[in-house]
């Protein structure tokens, strides 16, 4: 069998099974038992965590929250009450987080976008367009903090996208509230909606509980979407009417060469970003010479890796429904990554469209550069559509170019004049997300390209409380460029089967213990192996949330080039054999011994980790 038929069978086979699980459609598991009414007021509000104006004495409570972990059975301990509300222009929600334990409250940070699992909290999250897909995550830290994120594929969420609303926290001895306001400026729904799906989530760490109101297995974040209630307004939402907003700069710097002329010199530079909401769906980024001063800085990491980093996109221009340009593809093969625009070169400006329109999702982007220093000015551009089908499940098809708009000298310039990324994916999930996964077909384009310039991948997960499985298949042809993404390798097959089983003992300070096991093999276009990595663990966790990892891994790396292990001018370890005596040993051998003698090890850690 030939490889191009061997991807093909494995590309249409992820596809047969994704078609037969998701076949039937559904409107969520919690959607039917779990709801919530919500009317109108026009009385005001003030923020301040006590709910004695009348719009809350009116307002539908809703309670009894049901425990997900450290089990997912029978209602929490720490029981959360909510209510909500909403007027011409925000969404409003009432929360009190009931506190049985004595003692202080565990804060761990200050900072937006807290870590989930150090800090109690309360978060909801919404379902805008009623597809189980896509939606927002809105959170409050009993410090006040917040944390918000835009969500996709049903339980992704984007912590890096931040938007405007108000919240308030109060403290007593027995409780902590919350008070929350939401413009519906900052988020997207359709217009005349009356459906959203809902769901509310608490974190008390004293109790070691998260809790939800509609329930969910313990093996699903805490944000999954699937497992949503339904958020019912008492009359279609509104057209809240076009909106913009404008966040412009001026930059100035002077300098004085005291040993040249002693003259003074001036420059300065001038830019801003704009957002214009067309529709309640729908809005428009534009941007004019960016400044990205004010942006983030990337967390410092040390390479150890063959291959360069990967570090998220932080700049808002870009955030906004990032889902649509940043989830193509997978890990390691992502024909889409904005952090190739703008960041070696300076933008001239650019417009980014992203939005839902009806059953679609769509996302159009057009950028321009400047040249600098060796990189020659071009032109960057991608249109993603997507389209839901089934239940929980969307088809995506995607064209991503670069076009060099600028003369340069080849021997300064490693890119090509074009470079095009087409292909189509479907990202597959069950109605009660035990299985999930992905195939996709990419074809590259650009001059000169004669060999094998595809990507194909697929993927299936099956997950339950007590077990997992998963395989995951990739194949990246050797002449596959995609200059506007981030892509690993090139020239390569590679499988990744998984398995782990989980016990949960009755009546035991231990929660739940385990083994699992990964492989991974990496095989070049001639099927000769290249990588090889197996890993076999045993997890057990107790309840007080501190955890203990038994691991052992075996990884195998044939050497392409001869090198220096230790970095210090001793032997090198070299690509063909190696006399040991009178004996020549394989390379191969060789490798193999020395990186199971550095990477063969039983780890054992305590650590606390939580899943959102």
């Amino acid at each position: 069998m030939t490889m191009g038929r061997f991807r093909l069978l494995t590309f249409i086979a992820f596809l047969l099974i994704g078609k037969t699980f998701l076949f039937s459609q559904t409107n969520g598991i919690n959607r039917e038992k779990y709801q919530v009414h919500i009317k109108k007021t026009d009385k005001p509000l003030l923020l301040d965590g006590v709910f004695d104006e009348e719009p809350w004495k009116t307002a539908e409570l809703v309670g009894k929250f049901h425990r997900v972990t450290p089990t997912d059975t029978g209602y929490a301990i720490a029981q959360t009450e909510v209510m909500v509300t909403y007027d011409q222009s925000n969404l409003y929600i009432a929360s009190i987080c009931y506190d049985p334990s004595p003692g202080k409250r565990p804060i761990q940070s200050l900072r937006r976008d807290w870590n989930f699992g150090s800090n109690d909290n309360f978060m909801f999250f919404i379902d805008t367009y009623n597809d189980l897909t896509n939606g927002f995550a809105f959170g409050v830290s009993e410090a006040g903090v917040q944390r918000d994120g835009i969500e996709s594929n049903g339980d992704e969420v984007a912590y890096t996208w931040d938007t405007k609303w108000k919240s308030a926290v109060k403290s007593y001895d027995d409780r902590w509230t919350t008070e929350i306001s939401i413009p519906f400026r900052s988020i997207r729904y359709f217009e005349g909606s009356q459906i959203w799906g809902i769901n509310f989530g608490r974190l008390d760490l004293k109790t070691n509980e998260k809790s939800a109101w509609a329930p969910m297995p313990r093996q699903a974040k805490h944000n999954n979407l699937a497992f949503a209630g339904t958020l019912i307004w008492d009359e279609p939402l509104q057209k809240v009417g076009l909106g913009f907003s404008l966040i412009p700069y001026i930059a100035s710097k002077s300098s004085v060469n005291n040993e040249a002329d002693g003259q003074t010199k001036w420059n300065g530079d001038a830019g801003f970003d704009a957002k214009m909401i067309l529709s309640t769906s729908l809005n428009l980024d534009l941007t004019v010479n960016p400044d990205y001063s004010q942006v983030e800085q990337d967390e410092q990491v040390t390479n150890l890796d063959r291959f360069e980093l990967f570090f998220p996109e932080r700049r808002q221009f870009f955030l906004e429904n990032t889902d649509l340009f940043a989830n193509l593809g997978k890990s390691g093969i992502q024909p889409f990554f904005s952090r190739r625009i703008g960041l070696n070169a300076p933008v001239l400006g650019g417009g980014r469209l992203s939005g839902q329109l009806g059953d679609w999702r769509i996302g159009l982007m057009d950028m321009q550069t400047l040249s600098q220093d060796n990189i020659p000015s071009a032109n960057f551009s991608a249109a993603v559509l997507q389209r839901g089908v089934f239940s929980r499940s969307n088809i995506v098809a995607f064209l991503v170019n670069k076009l060099v708009t600028s003369d340069y000298i080849d021997t300064l310039y490693s890119g090509y004049k074009s470079n095009t990324v087409a292909g189509l994916e479907y990202n597959v999930a069950s109605p009660n997300d035990r299985w999930t996964g992905k195939v996709f077909y990419h074809q590259a384009f650009y001059p000169g390209v004669s060999g094998n310039s595809t990507a194909t991948f697929g993927s299936i997960l099956y997950s339950t409380p007590y077990f997992k499985a998963a395989f995951d298949q990739s194949w990246v042809g050797s002449d596959y460029v995609a200059e506007v993404g981030y892509i690993r390798r090139s020239g390569y097959l590679e499988s990744s089967p998984s398995l782990a089983y989980t016990f949960y003992p009755a009546n035991s300070k231990v929660l739940t213990h385990g083994p699992n096991a990964e492989f991974e093999i990496i095989l070049n276009p001639q099927l000769d192996m290249t990588d090889r990595q197996t890993q076999l663990g045993y997890l057990i966790g107790w309840r007080n949330r501190n955890q203990l990892t038994l691991q052992m891994t075996e990884q195998f790396v044939k050497l392409n080039r001869s090198f220096d292990p230790t970095n210090t001018g001793g032997l090198n370890l070299k690509t063909e054999v190696i006399m040991i005596g009178k004996v020549p040993v394989p390379v191969s051998l060789l490798t193999h011994a020395a990186y199971f003698i550095t990477n063969s090890m039983v780890a054992m850690e305590a650590i606390i980790t939580e899943p959102d």
